[in-house]
This record gives C-alpha cells, sequence and structure tokens, in this order.
C-alpha cells in the first residue's frame, strides 16, 4: 500500500478559520443531529446541553467556534440530510421546528456528500478506494477554503476482519484515507479503523493526532462510574450482566454477531480494567426496530458486601443514541482540530473520557475527566 500523503494546504489562519468536519456516515442519525444540533448551537436556537467543550473550564482553549465549522462526508445512502432531519423529527430525536430552521445548513452539508464504499461488486482495489477518499478529503478542504480538517468515523459497526483478511474493512480505507489527505481521524465506532497492522506505519510517520474508538453513551458511561465505586468501597463484584435494547440502523447492523462482538469488547474493558478481573455474565444486544433510534439497556450487578452478604443492584438507561452521541461528536471534532493545530501528533489518550475502548488511560470516568481537563489546559498554553 502507498502510505504517501497529500500535505495538508491550508488556506486560512487565526481563530476565525474555518475547520472542516468530515462524516463518514454522513447521511446517519449521529451525523445528522451533530450537524443539526451545531448550528442550532451556534444560532442560540438552543442551549449546548451536552457539549462539555462549551463549559467553563474549555475558556480560552482556542478550540473552533462552532459557527467556523464546515460539514461534509461519505455515505452509501442518497437521503438527503433535510429530509433525514424531518424523519428524526417525526421519531422525536429533533424537536419540531429545529428542521426547517436549520434546513439551509443541512443542504450546504448535503451538498459536500460524496458516495462512499465498497459499494456491492465495486471493481476497485483497497489503493484506488483509499485515493478517491483521500481525492474527495483534498477537494473539500480546497473548495471550503479550510484551515484543517477533522475525518470523524459515526458509521454502523461492522464486524471484525478475519485474521486471514486480504482487504482492509471499510473503517480502515476511510482512516488510510484521512492520513493520505493529512486529516486527523476520530473513530467514534467500535470499527477496526486505525487499530490494524496495515497502517501502523503510516499512522506513526503521518505526524496526525488521533482519537477513539467507540463512543461511551449510554451503558458503558454508566459502567465507568459504577465499577470505580464497588473497587473504591471494597466491594467484591461477582456478575454483572447487560442488555441492550436498540433499533434503527445501530440495531440492524449489531444483529450481526461479529459486529455485536466488535461492541461488546469496549463494554467488556472497563469493567476488567477497573475491577481487577472479569466479573461473570455478558452483555446481550437485541434489535427491536420499533424502538428507531431510542435505546434501553439494563444491568444486573450482583456483588459481595461484608460477611459475604449477598447484594444486587440494577439499573435501567433510556435514551436517545443520536441525541447522546452528537454533541461528544462535536466535542471530539473541536478538540481534536485544535489538537492539530497546536502541534500534537499521535493517539490522544486524554480524550478517553469519550470512549469505552480508548487508546490508553484510566477506565474510570472520573480519572477520564482529570485527564481532560488537564488536556483543556495544555490547549491553553499552547496558544
Amino acid at each position: 500500500m502507498n502510505n504517501d500523503r497529500t500535505a495538508p494546504e491550508p488556506q486560512a489562519s487565526g481563530r476565525t478559520a474555518r475547520t472542516g468536519v468530515w462524516f463518514v456516515g454522513a447521511r446517519g442519525s449521529v451525523a445528522t443531529t451533530a450537524v443539526a444540533g451545531c448550528a442550532a448551537v451556534a444560532a442560540t436556537l438552543h442551549p449546548p446541553t451536552g457539549m462539555v467543550t462549551e463549559t467553563p473550564p474549555f475558556d480560552g482553549t482556542g478550540l473552533p467556534p462552532l459557527a467556523s465549522l464546515v460539514f461534509g462526508g461519505h455515505d452509501t445512502t442518497h437521503c438527503p440530510l433535510p429530509k433525514r432531519a424531518e424523519h428524526l423529527t417525526d421519531a422525536g430525536v429533533l424537536p419540531h421546528g429545529l428542521a426547517p430552521a436549520v434546513r439551509a445548513e443541512l443542504q450546504a452539508a448535503d451538498e459536500e456528500i460524496r458516495l462512499g464504499g465498497p459499494l456491492p461488486n465495486d471493481p476497485r482495489s483497497d489503493e484506488e478506494l483509499i485515493a478517491d477518499f483521500a481525492a474527495d478529503l483534498t477537494s473539500f478542504r480546497a473548495r471550503n477554503a479550510l484551515a484543517r480538517m477533522v475525518v470523524v468515523n459515526v458509521s454502523s459497526t461492522e464486524p471484525l476482519p478475519a485474521p486471514d483478511a486480504v482487504r482492509l474493512p471499510p473503517s480502515s480505507l476511510y482512516a488510510a484515507a484521512a492520513l493520505r489527505a493529512g486529516c486527523p481521524y476520530v473513530n467514534f465506532t467500535p470499527s477496526t479503523g486505525l487499530r490494524t497492522p496495515a497502517l501502523t506505519d503510516a499512522a506513526a510517520a503521518g505526524g496526525l493526532p488521533h482519537a477513539g474508538r467507540d463512543g461511551k453513551t449510554g451503558q458503558t458511561l454508566l459502567r465507568a462510574v459504577l465499577a470505580p465505586m464497588f473497587v473504591q468501597r471494597a466491594l467484591h463484584v461477582q456478575a454483572w450482566s447487560g442488555t441492550n435494547l436498540l433499533g434503527g440502523g445501530d440495531g440492524a447492523a449489531l444483529a450481526d454477531p461479529g459486529a455485536a462482538a466488535a461492541k461488546n469488547a469496549g463494554k467488556e474493558r472497563v469493567l476488567a480494567e477497573t475491577l481487577g478481573h472479569t466479573p461473570q455474565g455478558e452483555v446481550h444486544i437485541d434489535d427491536v426496530p420499533v424502538l428507531g433510534d431510542w435505546k434501553t439497556a439494563w444491568d444486573h450487578i450482583a456483588f459481595e458486601g461484608f460477611l459475604g452478604s449477598r447484594m444486587i443492584l440494577q439499573t435501567i438507561w433510556q435514551g436517545c443514541d443520536s441525541a447522546l452521541a452528537a454533541p461528544l461528536v462535536l466535542d471530539l471534532a473541536r478538540l481534536v482540530a485544535r489538537a492539530h493545530e497546536a502541534g500534537l501528533t499521535g493517539p490522544l489518550p486524554e480524550l478517553g473520557f469519550y470512549f469505552k475502548d480508548p487508546d490508553a488511560g484510566p477506565s474510570g470516568l472520573s480519572e477520564q475527566f482529570t485527564a481532560l481537563l488537564s488536556f483543556a489546559d495544555r490547549l491553553r498554553e499552547a496558544q
């Protein structure tokens, strides 16, 4: 594989420069909610609820303003973003009246979406696909006079590749294209992305920041809070079982056992690392199409207390996955773009706060938040 990358050609500079956000899965629920939400918050139509980067600890860090973000992306579907936003409104994901209020921004982003791949019976080789994707990225940057851009994978979960696979999985093709085009990369999915030996050298040589993987939006977020509690109170967790009910594109994708296994690996990691052992129990994922973008997660925790007392904690998490993910995606795009501007390279473990399966660092949410705040200080000092 040719790992030469096209050097970035910034067309603007300063805090008012425009920053590109290129979504892989650009017509999906998360990307649509992020584009609509960014426009709504930038226009003060809605508060930035859920956006950590809009809280006081991030003042003065030089993050690109929300109004400066320009969106585009790859997708293999053809439903225009304004129509997708209407569907999300009907499903209760977006508030009534928002889609028409930000239609111009949705339409502008939709015009920057290019056909992804590989498509069924696609004749292109991996090298040809990477070259085509990278050309889309560099064209987007030049066309919009962007100072820099970040590629964010928010597509459906793909199964883990077989050990003897001769082709790269789609997520890795897009990641390779990002490297070649000189773009930082964020993997918000459990898919392989940069975590393949085929891209190890290219990622190291690229001199670009990257972060991943698998956004922590619901059940694992709660696990990252509760697991340290048991450790700190010296309570032995014996079993931790969970069930997820979800619909929409994620539900359909995760009905594939291979994709579900990739998803569950990150969910289990936080328990094993925090508790120091792997408790009994599994996570089951059920596709319930009628739920759409809404999901329910149950957890059943059996733990042992003083003198061997058996105790149980049960939790129920119900939420809208797209509305949980979109503010995190916007946070990550801004943080990684600023890291690139500040000259940071390689994996960013300080962003583990956002991921189920981060590149490195602690698993507990409190420690991860402390690391994130230290990262904010680092960005502030790089002004």
